[in-house]
């Protein structure tokens, strides 16, 4: 793996991250929540930026995005499918498509359900995604243009990659969620387990971010609403897939 990656805070609870290649030293950030800390990073590091990966147009992910761009000349890129609504674009992306960084390459991913036009970057040889507001750790982002149906399809696209996989995510939610999950799983052991390490962690001020992929198949209630002692606990036997995430969902949007 030659990819180093540096997580950065920002505003109140999101996280941006820088990327750097091991081979050819390039540089690009993950989102652009605000531009101050971004450019505190580079400067520190004395490292030039030379991609901006957008992954949705909500204002907490892109607001820093010109400042930032005029400050390094990065090149902007984002989903064709949000051009509409994302800040100028160098290149627009599609699912399917390559984006190299130095000797690292990732592939876009198509994650609508919380945006519609929801993209995610795969480095799969670095085993990292980075899956903004689609796949969080211990949740999933509110559904807010997409649809139950989409939003499980892009949740299990995601859970489909190798379980070693490290989960990138755009907000430091996970003590919150964990929360949540106990009240779906409150017989889960590695879940109980998990939610004392968050805890742990927050005491810290660390971040929870990234998770496993492995971790959370085990502990996120929203990548679990196919298992029978899930549905079995939701008193949902017979519902499909779709329906008990659904309903998961709803019930966090209530918490």
């Amino acid at each position: 793996m030659s990819l180093e990656t540096v997580t950065i805070p920002c505003r109140s609870d999101n996280y941006a991250y820088l990327l750097r290649d091991g081979v050819k030293g390039e540089t690009a950030v993950v989102d652009v929540p605000e531009a101050a800390p971004i450019l505190a990073a580079l400067r520190q590091r004395d490292w030039g930026l030379d991609l901006i990966l957008i992954t949705h147009h909500h204002a907490d992910h892109v607001d820093g995005t010109e400042e930032v761009r005029k400050a390094t000349g990065a090149k902007v890129l984002g989903a064709r499918a949000d051009a509409h609504r994302l800040p100028p674009l160098a290149r627009a992306l599609a699912p399917g498509d390559r984006v190299a960084l130095g000797g690292s390459v990732a592939e876009v991913l198509d994650v609508s359900g919380h945006t519609v036009g929801h993209i995610a970057f795969h480095f799969a040889a670095d085993a990292a995604v980075f899956t903004a507001d689609s796949l969080m750790a211990l949740g999933c982002g509110r559904i807010f243009e997409g649809t139950p149906e989409m939003m499980w399809k892009s949740l299990s696209r995601l859970a489909a990659l190798p379980p070693e996989t490290r989960v990138y995510s755009g907000h430091e939610y996970t003590q919150t969620n964990a929360r949540f999950a106990l009240t779906v799983e409150p017989g889960n052991g590695a879940l109980e387990a998990r939610a004392a390490r968050i805890d742990a962690l927050r005491a810290r001020g660390e971040p929870t971010v990234p998770a496993s992929l492995r971790e959370e198949l085990d502990t996120n209630p929203f990548l679990r609403a196919a298992r029978p002692e899930v549905k079995q606990a939701l008193g949902m036997p017979g519902a499909t897939d779709v329906q008990v995430f659904a309903e998961i969902r709803a019930r966090k949007d209530r918490f």
